[in-house]
């Protein structure tokens, strides 16, 4: 059984051993899969929501053809590093290597959310998180959240509270990434943040003080498709029902056409058929490209998508159709690969929230690839 249809998990991509890792806000997985597809193992993971961790255990099962289970659904408030270090490494040592991934909700930073900051519900969790961090003292760590988080003047307070924190234990590397400079047909900007320990790292290099500009950690970049937005002559706004010419210059895996307009084909995949019934005169009156409204944006079949955030009453049409997307197609702008499966059983208001709140995966393949490198390479 194939694993993944882009990037088969082999030998190649697991140079020495899979390092493990513990998976904090894991919704239905996107992250996870990218670190597995990099040659690193979910060891333990902690996911709230009771129906992403549905798609979450039947998303991965499907994919890897082996079962998979939230290890702990409580909410990580209530969870001590003991407890989280129990499960996860089973009452035994702790590995030497080993790291911690996560994106806390993201809402109360969103420059379309509700901008509560450090003070919501969900921007406590990102302190939650943090602590859960230094109490454990990974190897590594990766935190996620939105670009929001740097551009408005509290949230940078914030985050920077949050790195100097952080700072005592490990070197801090932070970059806003975009999902479409990585081949993702979404602009989808991301900030990422990955920490290393200091004196690991020290160990490593054989040093009692780590060089002031040494490079430890080297961004990912695909130079096929670095500065997209800008790099390409992309077409505007098309009436809706004419078939607006396909550029020559662009890279398919950019417009979302190429993953989206086989209707025949997408209808037979799982998940294929699945999205909500239209009901709308606007189905029929909105022009191809056209997403300068909050909602009810139709997608460009010779662009990129807008960011997928189908949970904020955020409406996406089909290039094409006089519809939504379906599950699959949303899936697919999250470079999903088709061997994932959503249940049956899952709501489909559920399905899409999820969705939009994952990973790229292949700006997280992208990001674990680096981590990686990072982890093995030879000190210099």
């Amino acid at each position: 059984m194939l694993l993944f249809e882009d990037d088969t998990i082999s030998n190649s991509n697991k140079t020495n051993f899979e390092i493990p890792i513990l998976s904090f806000f894991t919704g239905a997985g996107f992250l996870d899969i990218g670190f597995m597809q990099a040659g690193f193992k979910t060891v333990w993971c902690n996911e709230y929501d009771k129906n992403f961790v549905k798609g979450f255990e039947h998303g991965l099962t499907s994919l890897t053809g082996k079962k998979h289970r939230v290890s702990n659904t409580s909410s990580i408030v209530e969870l001590g590093p003991n407890q989280i270090a129990r499960e996860a490494f089973n009452n035994t040592q702790i590995p030497e290597v080993f790291g911690m991934i996560g994106g806390p909700p993201c809402p109360d930073f969103s420059v379309g959310g509700k901008n509560r900051g450090r003070d919501g519900d969900h921007g406590k969790l990102s302190q939650v998180y943090v602590n859960r961090i230094i109490e454990l003292q990974p190897t590594f760590f990766l935190f996620e959240n939105v670009p929001g988080l740097l551009r408005t003047a509290k949230h940078r307070e914030f985050f920077k509270y949050l790195r100097d924190q952080l700072s005592f234990d490990y070197l801090l590397e932070y970059r806003v990434l975009n999902a479409l400079d990585f081949g993702v047909p979404q602009d989808r900007e991301r900030v990422i943040m990955v920490g290393i320990k200091k004196k690991w790292l020290q160990k490593k290099l054989g040093v009692r003080k780590i060089p002031a500009h040494y490079q430890w950690f080297q961004w990912p970049e695909d130079e096929r498709y670095m500065d997209a937005k800008t790099k390409f002559l992309w077409p505007g706004v098309t009436p809706y029902g004419i078939e607006p010419e396909k550029p020559e210059m662009i890279p398919d895996e950019l417009m979302v056409g190429s993953i989206l307009c086989n209707t025949e084909e997408m209808a037979k995949l799982p998940n294929g058929l699945e999205g909500f019934v239209p009901i709308s005169d606007k189905f029929y009156i909105i022009p191809e490209g056209d997403v300068s409204r909050k909602s009810f944006k139709r997608l460009h079949r010779w662009r990129y998508s807008p960011t997928a955030a189908y949970g904020n009453n955020e409406v996406h049409l089909h290039p094409t159709q006089p519809r939504r997307l379906t599950v699959r197609e949303a899936l697919r702008i999250q470079s999903v690969p088709d061997y994932y499966i959503l249940p049956d059983d899952m709501p489909l208001t559920h399905k899409f929230k999820t969705i939009g709140n994952g990973v790229a995966v292949k700006l997280a393949n992208a990001v674990a690839t680096s981590i990686r490198k990072m982890i093995e390479e030879e000190p210099h």
